[in-house]
C-alpha cells in the first residue's frame, strides 16, 4: 500500500497559483472583489444599477458578484471601486 502524500498550503491562493507572486495577486483580486461586491450589495442595487455606476455592463457586474475573479484584473477593480466613489488603498507587509 502506497502512502499518498499531502501537501499543505498556508492559504488557497497558495494551492491555486504556480507562484507565490500570482498567489498574492489572486488574494488581492479576491479581498477587493469581495469588498465590491459588498459595496453594491449594501447598497440594494440591483446589477443593472450597479453596472450603470460602475461603466460596465450588468454581466460584467454578475461576474464579479459570483466571484468569477479570472474575468478581473487588478486595474479593472481599481476602475471599478474608483468609479463607485471608493479610494483603493496599498499596504505592504514582509510575507
Amino acid at each position: 500500500m502506497s502512502k499518498t502524500k499531502i501537501e499543505r498550503y498556508a492559504s488557497v491562493w497558495d494551492a491555486l497559483a504556480d507562484t507565490a507572486e500570482e498567489a498574492a495577486n489572486l488574494k488581492v483580486r479576491a479581498e477587493l472583489m469581495r469588498k465590491i461586491a459588498s459595496l453594491i450589495q449594501e447598497s440594494g442595487w440591483t446589477q443593472a444599477a450597479a453596472a450603470e455606476r460602475c461603466g460596465i455592463t450588468q454581466p460584467r457586474i454578475n461576474d464579479l458578484l459570483r466571484g468569477r475573479i479570472a474575468r478581473f484584473s487588478l486595474d479593472a477593480l481599481v476602475n471599478i471601486a474608483a468609479s463607485l466613489g471608493q479610494q483603493v488603498h496599498v499596504e505592504l507587509e514582509a510575507a
